[in-house]
């Protein structure tokens, strides 16, 4: 294969490092070195990893408040066209908008469709249901989920060059350092 075949096919460069501090550290010297389509993989939550990335914060939060706002003018519109202009019904003469009979609904609506931005929410950002990914094709890779500490740059990244990117891995201290591929 040519060389623009395999760099056309190419997902990324992959390096393994031995602990939590060089991944850390890797992952600072590649953000400094300009990298934006890069990510770590780990078996474990590392505390100040998105820092050393960069990343900015998520948007999650905005798609859970909006959509819990929907949620509640959604059901209190909802209880007030159904009580008070569509059907008036006078119980016990009490007023026809009797707000506080409503919050068990409009509560229950808002946590609901907050759940539910939630959830879907997470699937959208995270780029899901993905059921293939090309780092799945390397067998060092399995180790992520046990006890290895990895870092990927895409070939998406407009600086990437792979003997760049090789040789900026070897110098962070990464080993076992491979081509991944999407096949």
């Amino acid at each position: 294969m040519s060389k623009s075949t395999d760099e056309n096919n190419m997902y990324g460069i992959l390096a393994e490092f031995k602990n939590p501090k060089q991944l850390i550290d890797a992952a600072k010297k590649i953000n400094q070195s300009g990298f934006k389509k890069y990510d770590t993989f780990s078996p474990f939550p590392i505390h100040g990893i998105d820092k050393a990335m960069n990343l900015p914060k998520s948007k999650l939060g905005w798609i859970v408040v909006s959509h819990g706002l929907v949620g509640m003018i959604g059901a209190f519109s909802m209880i007030y066209f159904m009580m008070v202009a569509d059907y008036p019904l006078n119980i016990s003469g009490k007023t026809l908008m009797n707000i506080p009979a409503w919050v068990p609904v409009i509560f229950e609506l808002t946590v609901l469709l907050s759940a539910f931005g939630a959830v879907f929410g997470m699937f959208f950002l995270n780029g899901l249901p993905r059921f293939n990914h090309p780092l799945f094709t390397s067998e060092n890779f399995k180790k992520a989920t046990d006890d290895g500490f990895f870092v990927c740059i895409e070939a998406e990244d407009p600086q990437f060059d792979t003997d760049k990117v090789q040789t900026l891995l070897k110098e962070a201290g990464g080993t076992n350092i491979e081509e991944i591929y999407d096949n």
